[in-house]
């Protein structure tokens, strides 16, 4: 079992930048993927970035490349991810969500665990 906890949304104007923070408790930090997706009302939810279970491997959506970082810490149980250039096509609610295996993937039905969401909202 793993428990997943959001943090770090709000409001930002266009441009500017929200580090989002995950922290993960349960099974062994390090033994498993994260991955933080974004959905808005009436769409699917999509992929922005994932990070395998070392922090070696990262991977993000066309979207996401070049303004977001994703990163974990496995000491703190926490996996971050820093918008920069937010736009207003970036607002979302964000999950995080975490893929027991060791690899990298993009899709929802990958993953195990999903956190509550956090609101992220780009005004123009």
């Amino acid at each position: 079992q793993v428990h997943l906890v959001e943090s770090g949304g709000g409001l930002v104007q266009a441009g500017g930048s929200l580090r989002l923070s995950c922290a993960a408790s349960g099974r062994t930090f390090s033994s498993y993927s994260m991955g933080w997706f974004r959905q808005v009302p009436g769409k699917e939810r999509e992929f922005v970035a994932a990070v395998n279970w070392s922090g070696s491997n990262r991977f993000y959506a066309d979207s996401a490349k070049g303004r977001f970082i994703i990163s974990r810490d496995n000491t703190e149980n926490t996996v971050f991810l820093q918008m920069n250039s937010l736009k207003p096509e970036d607002t979302a609610v964000y999950y995080c969500a975490a893929d027991l295996t060791r690899v990298v993937h993009t899709t929802v039905a990958e993953y195990d665990y999903w956190g509550q969401g956090t609101q992220v909202t780009v005004s123009s």
